[in-house]
């Protein structure tokens, strides 16, 4: 299973959003795209969707079909007269016909237990918190049983805990899978810690590849997002990024 982008370049109008982007995603992997505000990584997970037209370059999926791509956007479009258990049998509905077979509600419930929030099943989207919309969004793609995650920015809304819980989630069930898993997240610790890969973007180009100690160095992020930041290793033996103020700042 692996997922292959060659000098994908996406346009804007006469504004070029994406340039000659490659890396290899690889099943079993997480990686983490991260980059500062516009520096495309929305724009590059909607054209690996197929949500986004390309100007050049390939989209290469091998081992699974278009189909079996699951895409999480920020901006999930919820219903609010749905309730949670209603909006991730959606995610079954190549499955599912007038009747819903006790199999898949028991499938949509699991998923709803996974994710720790099992409890909110009866409840409407309205109810809910941005965070708690998030998790029963992610539920609705799990339900669906893709080959490829691709989620943005999935915690933006989440506390550190469900923040924790949900990336370790993920990472479980890439690795027991054999998924391709590709998050869009700002939060460079967490990036650190649950993703196997980096991918940096900076102004629509890719800056860096690679393991996160690797890429994750105080050069590549005084490059890409203009402060300093120390980096170090935790007691947990990931490395740590400590920001401390902007570069060129009082």
């Amino acid at each position: 299973m692996r997922l292959s982008l060659r000098d994908l370049t996406v346009h804007y109008g006469k504004r070029v959003a994406l340039e000659g982007v490659k890396f290899d995603a690889r099943g079993g992997e997480v990686v983490a795209l991260i980059g500062p505000n516009g520096s495309g990584k929305s724009t590059l997970l909607r054209a690996i969707a197929g949500l986004q037209r390309h100007a050049g370059g390939v989209v290469v999926l091998e081992g699974a079909t278009r189909e079996a791509i699951g895409f999480m956007p920020q901006d999930t479009g919820a219903r609010a007269a749905l309730t949670v258990l209603e909006t991730v049998l959606l995610g079954r509905r190549r499955a599912l016909g007038w009747r819903v077979p006790g199999a898949e509600l028991a499938r949509a419930a699991e998923v709803l237990r996974q994710l720790g929030i099992a409890t909110l099943a009866g409840r409407l989207l309205g109810e809910l918190s941005g965070g708690q919309r998030q998790l029963v969004f992610l539920a609705q793609l799990l339900a669906a049983e893709p080959r490829v995650l691709l989620l943005d920015e999935p915690t933006s809304a989440l506390d550190i805990r469900h923040t924790l819980s949900l990336l370790a989630l993920v990472r479980e069930l890439t690795r027991g899978r054999g998924l391709v898993t590709i998050i869009a997240i700002h939060d460079l610790n967490a990036a650190a810690r649950f993703a196997d890969r980096v991918a940096l973007l900076c102004e629509g180009r890719l800056l860096a590849e690679g393991r996160p100690d690797g890429v994750l160095t105080e050069a590549t992020i005084a490059r890409a997002y203009g402060v300093h930041a120390h980096v170090h290793a935790a007691p947990d033996g990931h490395i740590a990024i400590s920001p401390s103020h902007a570069l060129g700042a009082a």
